[in-house]
């Protein structure tokens, strides 16, 4: 069974075609600057190969995937016929969805009803389905939600402490994301410690441009950073995270900006980016720290501790932790970030090797041997879960 993974975002579009006998990828790659002058593509299946193509909508980049994987050279099948299924990535799934599914017009509705909750992302998601079955009519496509994993929260951690009827009229709530991920991340936690995930209590990290951390009680989600929308949380690349609401009124009222305005601000000028003034990319950042840049040193130090600070107070939560997990762009690339997060930790009896830590994007615990919590880096594959989740439904 091959199965083709589809995330798209605004102007983007990352794909996967995998086999679910062996879950080999047999390709993948990505389409960027859709509905922009200079879009590419990058594919790699049989061959790589990088070009640009003019991509006006998201319909020309999917058209561009299905021409990849068929084409003589660079392509790994012989005919459309050989997917069985496609597999979409959807942000926002609200409450109405704790599992996969596959996707009818019922449910496409359902995720239209969610778009306000995530405006950046459940938009391009639902154009994504929609093309598809358009270009690959008769083949089932599956909905996995970035919110399913978190709906196992009790409502002492999912409710705001705001009236009760914008819960009842409009499901204000933390929902959480990543959720693909974290779910990755924590099965394999489980089976590289060689025990039972409902024996365990396990934090994940989620360090990408986007962040989120999750507290997995017995292969449960019990709480996790990310609330109604991915703003609330960690700081992140742009985005602010965590703040004092009244902030929104008082910038507003100093600057003259309206409420889109302002929502831009905290979406796309903020998090390290808005403290560093340098970059979202945390390459960039932490050069600019190592020659002195004052702000950017600053960015990282707030990065750092407010990761800490949820990992505590997700311990707390779960009275007890038994492994903190390290995934996605930074958790996997810096052992610095890893190294200055944990150096916060050694209260819980967690303690790292800096030998074991000096690595890239490999499964390892670079705990100390002896170390009461493990400290374990997983790389991450959304889209793995994606395609079992897929298969799943079809069963």
């Amino acid at each position: 069974m091959k199965i083709l993974v589809m995330n798209c975002g605004s102007s983007s579009l990352k794909y996967q075609l995998i086999d679910m006998t062996d879950e080999r990828v047999m390709a993948k790659g990505l389409c960027e600057r859709i509905g922009i002058e200079g879009s590419k593509i990058k594919h790699e299946g049989a061959e790589k190969y990088e070009t640009e193509k003019p991509m006006p909508t998201h319909t020309e980049a999917i058209q561009l995937v299905i021409e990849a994987l068929l084409d003589g050279k660079h392509g790994v099948i012989k005919s459309i016929d050989e997917v069985h299924a496609v597999g979409h990535r959807v942000v926002h799934g609200g409450e109405k969805f704790a599992t996969s599914v596959i996707i009818t017009d019922e449910v496409k509705a359902a995720v239209k009803e969610c778009a306000d909750l995530a405006p950046l992302h459940n938009p391009p998601n639902l154009i994504g389905i929609d093309v598809c079955e358009k270009l690959l009519p008769g083949k089932p496509q599956i909905g996995v939600f970035d919110t399913a994993f978190h709906q196992t929260m009790p409502e002492k951690a999912y409710l705001y402490a705001l009236p009760y009827e914008y819960y009842e009229k409009y499901k204000v709530r933390r929902y959480g994301f990543h959720g693909t991920s974290h779910k990755y991340v924590s099965d394999r936690a489980a089976s590289f410690l060689g025990k039972k995930i409902e024996d365990l209590k396990i934090i994940t990290c989620h360090m990408g441009n986007g962040a989120s951390v999750a507290a997995i009680k017995g292969g449960k989600v019990v709480d996790t950073s990310m609330g109604l929308t991915p703003l609330e949380g960690l700081v992140m690349g742009t985005r602010s995270g965590d703040m004092d609401p009244a902030i929104m009124q008082f910038v507003m009222g100093k600057e003259g900006l309206s409420i889109k305005e302002m929502e831009n601000v905290l979406n796309k000028n903020s998090g390290v980016l808005g403290i560093s003034g340098v970059s979202s990319d945390f390459r960039d950042i932490e050069g600019a720290a190592a020659e002195g840049n004052k702000r950017a040193k600053a960015a990282l130090d707030v990065y750092y501790y407010r990761v800490a600070k949820y990992v505590g107070a997700y311990a707390a939560a779960m009275n007890g932790v038994d492994a903190v997990v390290f995934t996605a762009g930074l958790g996997e690339n810096s052992a610095v970030a890893r190294k200055e997060i944990c150096s916060y930790l050694t209260y819980l009896g967690l303690e790292i090797d800096d030998e074991k830590n000096n690595v890239r994007g490999v499964e390892v615990n670079f705990a100390k041997d002896g170390s009461k919590v493990a400290a374990l880096l997983i790389p991450t594959n959304e889209e793995l879960v994606i395609a079992r989740d897929t298969k799943d439904c079809l069963k």
